[in-house]
């Protein structure tokens, strides 16, 4: 069975910077699309960005140039760093796996198979 376990998050103030981890057991990890979401009180969850496993990313339009998104197929875990962080990126942050990339939209909640437990983002003003 696919596990993911984040960790990383926690309290920040504006323009601070955090790392979220995500590690992948009990699958192929190397072969997912790996996506990170996130969720504010009362909204939706969103798209923040995505990593291939051909290694191509894709970032919400008001994350780029301050989030990163990256993978370490040796150690089944991928990253999202966030700099310059804003009270707006305040959420629940998700990590997700594709596990039949092709499917579906990156951007989409509805292509992603299997979620981690999230971890809660706070920025303050």
């Amino acid at each position: 069975q696919v596990q993911l376990v984040q960790s990383g998050g926690g309290f920040v103030q504006t323009g601070g910077s955090l790392r979220l981890s995500c590690a992948v057991s009990g699958g192929t990890f190397s072969t997912y699309s790996m996506g990170w979401f996130r969720q504010a009180p009362g909204e939706c969850r969103d798209f923040v960005s995505t990593i291939t496993a051909s290694g191509n990313t894709y970032y919400l339009e008001a994350v780029k140039g301050r989030f990163t998104i990256s993978r370490d197929n040796a150690k089944n875990t991928v990253y999202l760093q966030m700099n310059s962080l804003k009270p707006e990126d305040t959420a629940v942050y998700y990590c997700a796996a594709d596990s039949l990339p092709g499917r579906g939209s990156l951007g989409s909640i509805d292509t992603y198979d299997y979620w981690g437990q999230g971890t809660q983002v706070t920025v303050s003003s």
